[in-house]
């Protein structure tokens, strides 16, 4: 038998009361509560919630406690088997594409404009969501990553670059949250591929000859087109654009718009 009574705890003032063996309830003001076990594993001291007053009797409490204390004689703590058991109730939570959205967020911060844009995602969301989203993360083998970024390794290969960074990221995300993930899934799947063979090229520029036929052909500029004609025209200038005067190849003088 315990210390405590249901019919003390109905008018115990508030604070801590020891019913014994670990078990204790903290009274609060207004009359709820909450159940706290208390054990020493491994000469650490630790407490974890139970439940509140209001959900748990007595007799409830004395149980949970009493299971708690037999996982402590066992050398286990109580603690990692609970969340554990969260774990395992749940699986739904810790789908690829549920931790990558979660890592998503906890980023956010970071990204520029909290990453509406979606740059940040996407590489996820089209290249590696779509066969791996509904996988257990703890299920991802270096196997799966490569058949998923094998189409765009080499077609693509800046966008399966980042994709691969990205699910790295998410990984290293699920084994924050305590998930016995591979984290040198991505790292493995790199070997498999190889190395790219995509160059990477830069759009070539328009010939200097050939600028005055372009803004020749253009009846209205745009805002762009002025941006990209100040920014052609500085390559002439002898002085910052915008305190002296240009000439377009239109033949129209006048001052050059600022862009900024």
């Amino acid at each position: 038998m315990g210390n405590l009574t249901a019919l003390f705890i109905k008018s115990a003032p508030p604070g801590k009361h020891e019913d014994g063996g670990g078990l204790r309830l903290i009274k609060r003001e207004g009359g709820g509560g909450q159940w706290v076990f208390r054990y020493t594993l491994y000469g650490r001291r630790r407490e974890m919630g139970l439940g509140g007053l209001k959900a748990l009797s007595l007799k409830d409490a004395r149980d949970l406690a009493s299971g708690y204390r037999t996982l402590v004689a066992k050398g286990k703590d109580p603690i990692e088997h609970r969340r554990r058991q969260r774990q395992d109730a749940m699986p739904n939570r810790y789908l690829l594409k549920d931790v990558a959205l979660d890592a998503f967020e906890s980023r956010k911060a970071d990204l520029n404009g909290d990453g509406i844009a979606g740059r940040w995602y996407s590489p996820l969301e089209h290249h590696v969501l779509p066969k791996l989203g509904r996988m257990p993360v703890t299920e991802i083998t270096q196997s799966d990553v490569r058949d998923a970024l094998a189409p765009i390794w080499h077609a693509k290969a800046a966008t399966a670059t980042k994709a691969a960074n990205r699910l790295k990221i998410v990984l290293d995300h699920a084994a924050a949250l305590g998930l016995d993930v591979d984290l040198q899934a991505v790292a493995k799947a790199k070997q498999l591929l190889g190395r790219q063979r995509h160059e990477v090229t830069s759009i070539p520029s328009m010939p200097w000859e050939d600028v005055p036929a372009f803004y020749a052909s253009i009846d209205e500029p745009t805002i762009t087109i002025l941006r990209c004609d100040c920014s052609s025209l500085q390559g002439f200038a002898h002085g910052p654009c915008g305190l002296r005067g240009w000439t377009r190849s239109k033949g129209i003088s006048g001052p050059c718009p600022r862009t900024t």
